[in-house]
């Protein structure tokens, strides 16, 4: 949070600041939990996506300071992938949420699995509102994934979402993991922002289950790895947006700065430096297959004309496609043939 901003006006920014609180989304943690009560019963919690850390301080504040019998087993280990500031009674680790080695890490830090895992983490938006809502649903489901890892039975999944079509779609897959999941807007949370929670109450294993953190689209090296997979898990698509989202759109057909005629200026014409100029192609195709027919077009042998008898027509035709044959190298090269071919063409 910085001290000048275009959300100063915003009273949660001004009481994020005044009660000590690293980011204005600590208070939408608050206000789910006073809806849903997931912080009664639980010692250990992981927060994922922690930085800057906001969720943490609640976390500690719920477990630790807001209880008179604060029990020694209560652990609190905050994941991310950028290196965030310590808090007092926080376990930080610096990892990604899509590793094993990194489930592993939460699990030996809280001594056990956790009561609870939370999840504010969103990816930066890019303005195209379909991918954004594609790579938060992917995230969730990293998110999902872990915790599957993570979470005792009976546990809770608080996770930030995006509203989109798919959310329904989300909420199936959650309810295989949980009897009771609800979506939720907390009232601190901006109406003009699509973000929503999903809150997904006692966590239930599945049997025949198995946590596979090799999702492939997350993997750097896809080949070696896509054939271990099986089953559904072999029809995911990996999916990437490349360049700049900011620039020309590939869509988009756009109007030349000035269609005028050159013929049309003059020598010393003011606006002829801004006549839009055409340019050549940097480099010509060395040999194309239309090669013969843009030589006829340029002597304008190709106009609709009864000449066929014509005999300087068709010497002239015969020279071109002499000239192209030995460039190419035709060995053995006859006129007569030629001429049958000219025939039929004609």
């Amino acid at each position: 949070m910085g001290k000048v901003s275009k959300d100063k006006r915003d009273v949660y920014y001004r009481q994020a600041k005044e009660d000590g609180y690293r980011a204005r989304s600590a208070y939408k943690l608050i206000h789910l939990d006073e809806e849903y009560h997931f912080f009664d019963s639980v010692n250990k919690v992981a927060d994922l996506c922690a930085a800057p850390g906001s969720w943490s301080q609640v976390c500690c504040q719920k477990l630790i300071e807001g209880r008179a019998d604060a029990s020694s087993d209560v652990k609190i280990v905050a994941v991310d992938l950028q290196p965030m500031s310590p808090i007092p009674s926080v376990i930080t680790i610096q990892g990604d949420i899509t590793e094993e080695r990194t489930a592993q890490q939460i699990i030996d830090s809280a001594n056990g699995k956790v009561d609870l895992v939370i999840c504010d983490g969103a990816p930066d938006v890019t303005s195209l509102i379909a991918f954004d809502e594609f790579l938060q649903s992917q995230l969730v489901l990293a998110a999902l994934n872990i915790t599957t890892l993570l979470l005792a039975e009976g546990g809770h999944f608080v996770a930030k979402i995006f509203r989109a079509r798919n959310c329904q779609l989300l909420v199936h897959q959650m309810k295989l993991f949980f009897s009771r999941v609800e979506i939720a807007k907390p009232k601190s949370s901006r109406q003009s922002s699509s973000e929503a929670f999903i809150v997904c109450m006692n966590y239930k294993s599945i049997p025949e289950y198995k946590p596979n953190l090799k999702s492939p689209l997350l993997l750097k090296d896809y080949d070696s790895l896509i054939n271990e997979l099986t089953g559904q898990n072999r029809m995911i698509i990996p999916f990437l947006s490349c360049g700049d989202v900011t620039g020309w759109d590939s869509d988009k057909t756009n109007k030349l700065p000035n269609k005028i005629p050159d013929t049309l200026f003059k020598e010393n014409d003011a606006f002829r430096s801004e006549r839009y100029v055409l340019l050549p192609p940097v480099e010509q195709p060395i040999n194309p297959a239309y090669k013969n027919s843009v030589m006829l077009k340029k002597e304008g042998f190709l106009e609709k004309i009864n000449c066929k008898e014509d005999e300087e027509f068709m010497i002239k035709i015969v020279e071109i496609e002499t000239e192209s044959a030995k460039s190419l190298e035709i060995s053995n090269f006859e006129e007569s043939t030629l001429l049958q071919n000219l025939d039929r063409m004609f």
